[in-house]
């Protein structure tokens, strides 16, 4: 399958995909975070392969190296960022009834897509 991507803090990869499951592979750039953002319909497992993150849950953040991982609920407030000088890389494995790239609200964005 693998459908890449490129955003403007790095890029995804979509390694596998069935009904109510994705898998994608996911690059941040050094200095680069994805957006805070929440989804409505599906829940998220995020696993470290490479670097290190600062993950943001709701109102916690967490520091993130390889082989942590972090469980992301419906509806929970979430972000990774790149603090560090090496890329980002991890895997990310949705779960739920829809699984589309628009079941996503943007609530802080540095690239202005909110």
């Amino acid at each position: 399958m693998n459908y890449k991507e490129e955003r403007p803090w790095g890029w995804f990869e979509i390694l596998y995909e069935e009904a109510n499951l994705k898998v994608k592979r996911i690059m941040v750039k050094p200095g680069k975070r994805l957006s805070l953002q929440s989804h409505e319909r599906r829940a998220e497992n995020w696993v470290i392969v490479q670097g290190k993150g600062l993950f943001t849950l709701d109102d916690r953040t967490f520091d993130l190296e390889p082989q942590q991982s972090v469980f992301i609920p419906q509806k929970s407030r979430h972000r990774m960022e790149n603090p560090g000088r090496d890329e980002l890389v991890f895997i990310e494995v949705q779960t739920g009834i829809y699984l589309g790239e628009d079941d996503i609200t943007r609530f802080q964005d540095d690239f202005d897509r909110c």
